[in-house]
């Protein structure tokens, strides 16, 4: 037989499996076996009791989502959600055990942006300073890969439409950004299809970076990182309008926009949505928790918008003076968040319809598109002064690239940037949902924090600062419902339902308008 273990003897020792020999343990946190002394932490209930307190406290005073999850519009019972998890630390025989009810607890709000963060490594001292990049003298393909441009998300459509009779693909989402084809429903009816896999631009086929990258080596002023981000930006929705002209020129009957598994990105989910359409597009109004971080938040605000000022003297008076609007808004949301300061401990033992910025921590942060939820197209002289207060004039040049029916197609792996264009899509009735509703992550960061860090256990935590609000005055976290609902069935497979989306569609057309 083996010999057990220092580590293994330590552990039988603790619990009692084993006697402890006369003249091994040498104190209760400590025992000697052959020589070798092992530490033990002994299961300390109370301090994961403080952790668990030391948690709510943290969400009350930062988690924007609190007070909803804690109203009757929520279906989470948070009362009961805390009872179990105090219950279960009360009853826990080991750290593993009281883990679990703490892991279970953050899970149990089932919202796709609060979530463990991965544990800190010790430091071995203070790191050394990196030296800055030389991007002059990377090749286009290693300037792509330092800055992160790969096709990390899978460009097939989310259902093999690809499979179905009658598909013609237009693009493979390789070699060009978007797969998109022409395909033809049971019915007969024709319809263009586009897939985004993903609301972030370094996530597709890095060409245009590529080929940005060898026009900037050539003009010989060396890499200019910021103004390739966003020539690569503006390609991003320079092809999906173009792709969009292509489908209107084909006469399909509608546009179905895949997002299945799109698990979310940056602000081009709101940008996005004004290029199906040439009506007004609206965004959703912003909040943020008054958190620390708002502060920080409203402050990168004034900075972009005072310094659009200083370097855009060409722009219209009409747009400084909507500019001089945006910094007076945000210097007097800055004020609300440090004097805004409400109890929120009320969550765990009742319920409060939810009011959003008179029952939580939230102060008003204009809308999802800066200071403005819409304005009228801006003129090439005025926009990059006009972006700093209303970051959707970034697509003025490619609204409208489609005026026809428009379906968004989600799925339970749909979350986040994915959610607010669905969102956007549908509350500003430019496209109906069609497919399963969406994850539920909703807003998520507005700014970078660092996760909270429980004192006891260590454990860490990613917390919302923000919500985006529905039309219906709703929080976009607790997901988006489909209009037209095609859910899995028993013994289909996923080409027998991507036939049913393109039905589903079909009968939709066919209806009669009101």
């Amino acid at each position: 037989m083996q010999p057990l273990s220092p580590s293994i003897l330590a552990f039988l020792l603790v619990f009692g499996a084993i006697p402890a020999p006369g003249g091994i343990v040498t104190s209760p946190q400590s025992l000697q076996v052959s020589g070798t002394v092992v530490t033990l932490r002994p299961f300390d209930r109370k301090a994961w009791l403080r952790d668990f307190g030391y948690l709510k406290k943290q969400l009350e005073g930062s988690y924007a989502n609190l007070a909803w999850f804690a109203s009757p519009q929520s279906p989470l019972d948070l009362k009961a959600l805390n009872r179990r998890t105090e219950r279960a630390l009360k009853t826990a025989a080991t750290d593993e055990d009281a883990k679990a009810a703490i892991l279970g607890f953050v899970e149990g709000f089932h919202d796709g942006h609060l979530r463990a963060a991965a544990p800190l490594e010790a430091s071995a001292g203070s790191a050394a300073a990196l030296p800055k990049p030389d991007y002059a003298s990377l090749s286009p393909a290693e300037g792509a890969a330092a800055l992160g441009y790969a096709p990390i998300s899978g460009v097939a459509f989310s259902l093999p439409f690809e499979a179905l009779a009658g598909c013609r693909l237009e693009s493979d989402g390789l070699a060009r950004t978007f797969r998109a084809s022409i395909s033809a429903s049971p019915g007969g009816m024709r319809y263009g299809l586009v897939r985004i896999p993903r609301f972030r631009e370094q996530d597709g086929p890095p060409q245009e970076c590529l080929r940005e990258w060898s026009d900037q080596l050539k003009s010989g002023h060396g890499i200019d990182v910021t103004a390739l981000r966003s020539k690569v930006s503006q390609t991003w929705f320079r092809t999906l309008a173009d792709q969009l002209r292509r489908f209107k020129e084909e006469g399909v009957a509608a546009v179905l926009v895949d997002l299945g598994g799109n698990g979310g990105g940056n602000d081009s989910g709101d940008w996005a949505a004004r290029l199906f359409t040439p009506r007004e597009v609206h965004s959703a109004p912003l909040l943020l928790s008054a958190a620390p971080a708002a502060k920080a938040y409203f402050d990168e605000q004034l900075g972009g918008l005072r310094k659009a000022l200083r370097e855009q003297p060409q722009a219209s008076a009409e747009t400084r003076a909507r500019i001089e609007l945006a910094i007076g808004a945000f210097e007097r949301r800055k004020i609300q968040a440090e004097l805004r300061s409400w109890d929120l401990s009320w969550v765990w033992q009742e319920r409060r319809p939810w009011n959003p910025t008179g029952s939580g921590r939230l102060v008003e942060a204009g809308f999802a598109s800066g200071q403005f939820d819409y304005l009228p197209l801006s003129t090439p002289g005025d926009r990059e002064a006009l972006t700093s207060a209303y970051w959707a004039a970034t697509v003025d040049s490619f609204r409208g690239a489609w005026d026809g029916p428009v379906y968004v197609l989600t799925d339970g792996r749909t979350a986040s940037a994915a959610e607010m264009f669905a969102a956007v899509m549908r509350d500003n009735r430019i496209g109906k949902i069609v497919g399963t509703a969406t994850l539920g992550a909703g807003a998520g960061f507005m700014l970078d924090e660092p996760p909270i860090e429980l004192p006891h256990s260590h454990l860490r935590f990613q917390m919302p600062n923000c919500v985006r609000l529905r039309s219906d005055g709703s929080n976009e976290v607790s997901g988006i419902q489909p209009d037209l609902p095609v859910l899995p069935r028993q013994g289909e497979n996923s080409r027998g339902r991507a036939a049913r989306v393109l039905e589903a569609m079909d009968a939709d057309l066919q209806r009669p308008k009101p």
